[in-house]
């Protein structure tokens, strides 16, 4: 639409999709299609911009559409006269389109169209469609799970010479997105608050900064699956081999060895800049690990996962009821401790329930239902014996001893096959199956002695970074013979996975 309309315009996002679309279109892009203006989707009247077009990405939801007839009105009283075009994403909704009738905007829409934001690429091997309540409607709703299958069989269709696809749902794995991921990657971004100065008169950055991260900084390639107490010492070793190739200009004699060295210097300056944004942002990851409350948490969770006092009230969980702390996290943990239990007892639900009505005051309903999820009482740890590996031989280290159950069927998979775990997956939830797909004669690729076989993993209702960390272990391993690329419908952590399955926010 950018290109079609031509003449200067501006865009009003949705907040939501500006960290999506930022993945696959920049504002220089934008800027030459005559795009002047960006703004993000607020109430009230716009801000003043000198163009003609102004076009509204955002998704089908009717609260937004309030906001936008409340923008378009301001506009019309203002003047002069403006085009208005709007783009859902990612498809376009009759029902929005009414409510925009119904508050008298509907006509100034010149273009109401959608935009079909499939697969957004986060890095090179993982992909996500970044659609809302994933989890949930997957779970509620199977006949939404056509439209995933349509975004797979698009897939197959461009990545058909692919050895073998998979399809994993994540919906029974309600264990996963409870318990808390140990790598760096996965701290919760809100703790990362600047500070002026950090322990020990450190200066930290006093103003917040947006860093698009991913495989293309090659320290953050090597640290962000890193379980976060083996960070520092990757930090320390690549702060002393920077500044030794610095203090190289020293032995820099003859012209072409300081015309080397000045050619490596643009590469040196960037990794030394990398090197002071992680340094800073483990400076702030310490600051939460290291807390008291964060590690009583780890404990309680680690606790849970080995069966300890399942069936009982958990001290730790009635503190923070009563302490107020938010609810989502108090809500995570008692999801936590019933799916380990298979299911609270009903007074240890009645008792929890009961203190979060009298300490907040607020109405809303905790369920739980004996055997739901069809988990074991006692989940198996995977073989870590370290709380904390800073060399870690199994996948279980991304969640400090547990493995998750997906990346363990997709490694089994691989190697020996499932058929040497029937039993095993006849105990799992949901169906199962393998099929294996000939490719047609002219597509058929012989792989070259050493290289990989590449596998594509799609996650249904949702990943977590601590399962896109144990695969990347995986595709790291020696011996392995497998590189996994990961596809998703949505990106999540256990704050969102509860925020997606609750009707309000608290």
């Amino acid at each position: 639409m950018a290109v079609q309309l031509g003449r200067k315009k501006a865009i009003v996002w949705d907040e939501y999709l500006t960290g999506p679309f930022g993945l696959i279109a920049q504002y220089s892009l934008l800027k030459e299609h005559e795009v002047e203006k960006m703004f993000t989707l607020k109430g009230n009247r716009l801000p003043a911009a000198d163009v003609k077009n102004i076009i509204f990405f955002v998704r089908p939801r009717l609260e937004l559409m309030d906001i936008i007839a409340e923008n378009v009105l301001s506009e019309d009283r203002r003047g002069p006269v403006r085009d208005f075009h709007i783009l859902f994403v990612p498809r376009r909704s009759l029902l929005c389109e009414q409510r925009l009738k119904d508050l008298g905007v509907l006509g100034s829409f010149i273009h109401r169209e959608e935009y079909s934001l499939d697969l957004i690429p986060f890095d090179g091997d993982l992909l996500s469609m970044e659609s809302e309540g994933a989890f949930k409607v997957s779970l509620a709703f199977p006949e939404h799970q056509t439209l995933i299958f349509t975004r797979f069989m698009s897939l197959e269709i461009l990545f058909c010479a692919w050895a073998l696809d998979w399809l994993f749902s994540n919906c029974a794995q309600v264990l996963i997105p409870c318990h808390r991921c140990s790598g760096y990657v996965k701290l919760p971004p809100e703790k990362f608050a600047p500070k002026k100065q950090g322990d020990g008169g450190k200066d930290l950055p006093t103003e917040a900064k947006k860093l698009q991260l991913n495989s293309a900084e090659e320290l953050y390639a090597e640290i962000r699956d890193k379980n976060f107490n083996a960070v520092g010492s990757v930090l320390s070793k690549k702060a002393k081999v920077i500044s030794a190739a610095f203090e190289e200009r020293h032995n820099a004699k003859t012209v072409g060895e300081i015309k080397q060295f000045v050619s490596q210097l643009p590469h040196m300056q960037a990794a030394r800049g990398s090197l002071a944004n992680h340094t800073s942002i483990a400076e702030l990851v310490k600051d939460v690990t290291t807390s008291e409350d964060f590690f009583d948490k780890l404990t309680v969770e680690q606790e849970f996962m080995s069966g300890i006092d399942t069936d009982k009230v958990n001290n730790y969980i009635e503190d923070c009821i009563a302490q107020k702390h938010p609810l989502i996290k108090v809500l995570r943990l008692v999801c936590l401790q019933s799916v380990c239990n298979s299911g609270l007892k009903q007074k240890v639900l009645d008792y929890y329930k009961r203190e979060i009505l009298q300490v907040r005051g607020s109405v809303f309903a905790l369920k739980s239902k004996s055997n739901d999820f069809g988990l074991p009482k006692r989940p198996q740890s995977g073989g870590s014996k370290s709380l904390y590996p800073q060399n870690p031989t199994d996948i279980s280290y991304v969640y400090s001893g547990y493995a998750p159950l997906s990346v363990r069927l997709a490694q089994l998979l691989s190697r020996p096959g499932w058929r040497s775990i029937e039993e095993v997956l006849r105990i799992l939830p949901g169906p199962h199956f393998e099929e294996r797909q000939p490719l047609p004669t002219g597509l058929q690729k012989k792989r070259q002695p050493g290289e990989n076989r590449v596998t594509l993993i799609f996650f249904l209702g949702g990943v977590t970074f601590a399962e896109i960390a144990a695969l990347r272990f995986l595709s790291q391993l020696e011996d392995g013979g497998t590189e996994y690329v990961i596809a998703t419908t949505k990106l999540m952590n256990g704050t969102s996975w509860i925020e997606a399955l609750m009707e309000k926010p608290f």
